[in-house]
């Protein structure tokens, strides 16, 4: 034992220590003993000297006190040398001269034993600093190897691994694109061989891509659209109000996917057009205007009659954010081509969760309030699908839309209740989306979570999801999904996350579904987890454009060959939105304060004649929910919509 060794060691070295004060001690000359030996050889001289002469001696005390003839001699010489010492101190000089001798002998057998001694002490210790330091050694290597799976290091080990590796499997992947120059698309999809398949290789990419999300610092900024006028944090009824809510819901959706369906569209032939990539001016900087001077100069009065200043707005529109939840519309096409309903029930719950991935972003303000009976077109080729939303009510505001591909049809009427705190505000929608697929003549529907937007008035505003969403199937109870968003708390720094479980129709557990609703959505084990959905980059400078996605940026591009379709009534013809996208902000101001008293004008000659409007391209069907009369692209096709009537809005 080391620490046994070490103590021998230093009682070693105490006891060489006193034995070399014995040694030093023994070695000097006694200069006392030496002076009282001559002072007492005088005295007794005489009689020693008689007694050395008449007494007998035998042979034994003869040898007892004979003098060894080594030293007698020597004697002699100093008695010769010396006539004034008598042979009496001869006689008494013997044992004297004997006891010197044993004490040469002792302290020569200490000086060697000490010298003995300290070289052993001194390797001792040598040996000891060796093995203390093998035991350090040894002692960090055990505890290196023993830690467990989830130490720091470790699992930062394990993470860069797995990053490594996923960014070897990723750039096998685009060299293989680069050589086939498209991806192949895999069509179904299961979460036992062709999910995992799939997701190996796209799947890769979005790991990585959440490495790098988790570093963004606050989920908070993208919920400033929500309050941009009065009406909207203050009057459930207001349209504001119902604009908030879809913006929680943008999108989060799956790049993966959307590589795939990108590359059907090109198998297929479909020809995409060129879109833009970047808004034409830049977000006004709103840093010096303060939401609550303008609460605390209507105090008292109807806020859905107040204008809001237009630099609280973001060049986009309700009607535009509901399709804005269609940016991973290829989740959908991906469940249309799964045979198993219950993988295919994994695409829809992403698509579900995508649809919140774009109010992450979004700092720069809230969407536009449509105006009643204002209507929104998006035909998407490449993506497959088109879309189209009307403003059905402006008191309580809904918001209608529909959306139809070969793979799908998406509908939802979107109606929100909101709560004001002081220093957030809740946007809780009250409507139920919609989802068929008619291979399967499956029909999902679910609920909306709870959104809420922190620090309205004064600090960093984020915004965050909260609550639970049911995912059901009308036709059959096979299966069906829940998915929490689970809300923040103080002590957490988990933020964004959702959890998820697709049951069978006895409850059991099929599969389970976790990740951050703006970043991405695993399936699995957390060991072994297979990425189903990733977010989509963002653009270069986006802070400076609002957050807008790349999607976002296209929502409201105006081409002149569509123009001419568009009926007069599209969002893309606003002109107080199109203002503040060029970034004239003082004439978007005065448009914006125009348009909304043509609407209160209408509404009062609504009121005059006690009549409502009628929508024109929806309908309200027996359940209360609108739906679409599938007349909108019939009337765009013939006569075409320069041949319809429309009311004057803007």
């Amino acid at each position: 034992d080391l620490s046994e060794c070490e103590a021998y060691l230093r009682e070693l070295n105490h006891l060489i220590q006193s034995m070399e004060v014995l040694h030093r001690t023994y070695s000097a000359p006694s200069i006392q003993a030496l002076q009282t030996t001559s002072f007492d050889s005088t005295k007794k001289e005489k009689r020693l000297q008689r007694k050395w002469c008449h007494k007998n001696y035998n042979k034994d005390v003869k040898t007892t006190l004979q003098v060894p003839s080594c030293i007698s001699s020597g004697f002699i010489r100093l008695h010769a040398s010396n006539p004034n010492l008598s042979t009496a101190a001869l006689g008494n000089g013997k044992p004297d001269l004997e006891s010197l001798d044993s004490h040469f002998h002792e302290a020569k057998l200490q000086e060697d034993f000490c010298r003995v001694s300290t070289n052993l002490h001194t390797t001792m210790k040598s040996v000891l600093s060796s093995l203390t330091s093998e035991r350090e050694r040894l002692k960090q290597c055990l505890d290196h190897n023993s830690f467990p799976p989830t130490s720091p290091q470790v699992h930062l080990k394990n993470s860069l691994s797995a990053a490594l590796a996923q960014n070897s499997e990723l750039r096998e992947r685009l060299s293989k694109i680069h050589a086939e120059s498209h991806i192949i698309e895999p069509t179904i999809i299961s979460l036992t061989a062709p999910v995992q398949k799939q997701d190996s290789a796209d799947d890769s990419h979005p790991l990585i891509h959440q490495i790098s999300n988790e570093s963004r610092a606050s989920i908070a900024e993208s919920f400033c659209e929500f309050f941009d006028a009065q009406e909207v944090l203050l009057s459930a009824c207001s349209s504001e109000n119902e604009v908030s809510d879809d913006s929680y819901i943008s999108d989060i959706s799956d790049n993966v996917s959307m590589d795939n369906f990108s590359n059907d569209t090109e198998e297929e032939g479909v020809v995409s057009c060129r879109r833009r990539s970047c808004l034409p001016s830049p977000s006004p900087n709103s840093n010096t205007f303060s939401l609550w001077n303008i609460l605390r100069k209507n105090i008292g009065k109807d806020l859905s009659k107040v204008t809001m200043p237009v630099h609280l707005n973001e060049p986009l529109n309700t009607l535009q954010r509901l399709c804005e939840e269609l940016e991973y519309s290829e989740l959908l096409d991906r469940a249309a081509n799964t045979e198993n309903p219950f993988d295919r029930m994994i695409y829809i719950a992403t698509f579900v969760v995508s649809g919140y991935a774009s109010s992450f972003y979004r700092t720069g303000g809230k969407p536009f309030n449509p105006v009643l009976g204002e209507t929104y077109e998006c035909d998407r080729p490449d993506r497959g699908f088109r879309f189209i939303a009307e403003q059905v009510s402006h008191h309580p505001p809904i918001s209608a839309c529909h959306a139809e591909s070969k793979n799908f049809v998406f509908r939802q009427d979107l109606r929100c209740k909101n709560k004001f705190w002081g220093k957030s505000m809740e946007i809780v929608p009250v409507c139920t989306t919609h989802v068929t697929v008619p291979r399967f003549g499956d029909h999902y529907e679910w609920n909306k979570v709870t959104s809420c937007i922190h620090n309205i008035l004064s600090g960093q505003r984020w915004i965050e999801h909260y609550g639970e969403i049911t995912i059901q199937t009308s036709s059959s109870d096979v299966c069906q999904c829940k998915v929490t968003f689970i809300k923040a708390k103080c002590w957490n720094s988990n933020l964004n996350e959702v959890e998820g479980t697709i049951t069978d129709s006895k409850g059991k557990v099929v599969h389970r579904l976790f990740g951050k609703w703006h970043e991405a959505l695993f399936c699995g084990d957390p060991s072994s987890a297979t990425c189903i959905w990733r977010a989509n980059s963002m653009p270069v400078n986006y802070e400076q454009y609002y957050g807008f996605t790349k999607f976002a940026i296209e929502l409201n591009e105006l081409d002149p060959s569509l123009k001419v379709l568009l009926p007069p009534t599209d969002t893309r013809l606003r002109v107080d939105q199109r203002l503040l996208e060029e970034g004239d902000l003082e004439a978007a101001d005065e448009q914006k304060q125009r348009i909304e008293e043509l609407q209160r004008d209408r509404r009062r000659i609504l009121e005059e004649n006690n009549t409502s409007h009628q929508p024109k391209f929806f309908r309200m069907s027996k359940e209360g929910d609108w739906v679409s009369n599938h007349t909108y692209w019939e009337l765009r096709k013939d006569p075409g919509f320069a041949h319809v009537d429309f009311p004057t809005l803007w």
